[in-house]
C-alpha cells in the first residue's frame, strides 16, 4: 500500500515539476515576454480584427401595418353567392416564389370527407379580410370545385381557375 501511495506522490512531483516553468512563462509581464520574442511584421493576433469571408450583410427591415396585410392560412372561403367553399390549408408557389394557387380543404363535415382542391390564386377576392373571420370570395360556385380533382402532394397539380387566367408553368431550366 506505502509503494502505491509512494509512486503517486511521486507522479503529482513530477507533473508539478513540469507544469510549473510553463506556467512561469506563461506568467512573465509582457515586456520580458516581447522583448525575448522575434520581432515581426503583424500586430498580436488579439488586436487583429476577425472577420469571416462570406459575412452576411444585414439584413432589411420592412414594417406593415396591422391593417395592410393578413394571412390566409386557415382562412374561410365563400363562393360570390355565399356559399361554404371550405379553407385555405395551403399556398402554392412557383420554383421562383411566385404564388401561383392556394389548396383549399373543401366539402365533407368537421373534415370527415373533404379534399383538397387547388384554384388559381387570381380566382381568389380578398375584398375585406380585416380579422380572422372574415372570409376570402372564390369566383368559381360550388359545383364547379365540387367537379375538380383533389389535390395529393408530389403529383402534378391540377388547378382550377375562373374564365381561364392561369398560364402553364414554363419549365425552368
Amino acid at each position: 500500500m506505502r509503494a502505491i501511495g509512494a509512486l503517486i506522490l511521486g507522479l503529482a512531483i513530477v507533473v508539478a515539476l513540469t507544469v510549473a516553468p510553463s506556467r512561469a512563462a506563461e506568467d512573465q509581464p509582457a515586456g520580458q515576454n516581447e522583448a525575448n520574442a522575434p520581432s515581426t511584421a503583424q500586430p498580436p493576433a488579439s488586436t487583429v480584427p476577425v472577420t469571416p469571408k462570406d459575412a452576411a450583410p444585414p439584413p432589411s427591415v420592412t414594417i406593415i401595418g396591422a391593417s395592410e396585410a393578413h394571412g390566409v392560412l386557415g382562412r374561410d372561403v365563400r363562393s360570390a353567392a355565399g356559399e361554404d367553399m371550405g379553407r385555405i390549408v395551403d399556398v402554392i408557389v412557383d420554383r421562383t416564389g411566385h404564388v401561383r394557387a392556394a389548396a383549399i380543404d373543401f366539402g365533407g363535415f368537421l373534415g370527415v370527407g373533404s379534399r383538397k382542391i387547388v384554384v388559381d390564386w387570381n380566382a381568389l377576392r380578398f375584398g375585406k379580410i380585416a380579422n380572422k373571420k372574415d372570409s376570402i370570395t372564390l369566383e368559381l360556385t360550388k359545383a364547379q370545385v365540387a367537379a375538380a380533382p383533389e389535390y395529393k402532394e408530389d403529383t402534378p397539380i391540377v388547378v382550377l381557375g375562373a374564365s381561364g387566367s392561369l398560364q402553364p408553368l414554363q419549365a425552368i431550366q
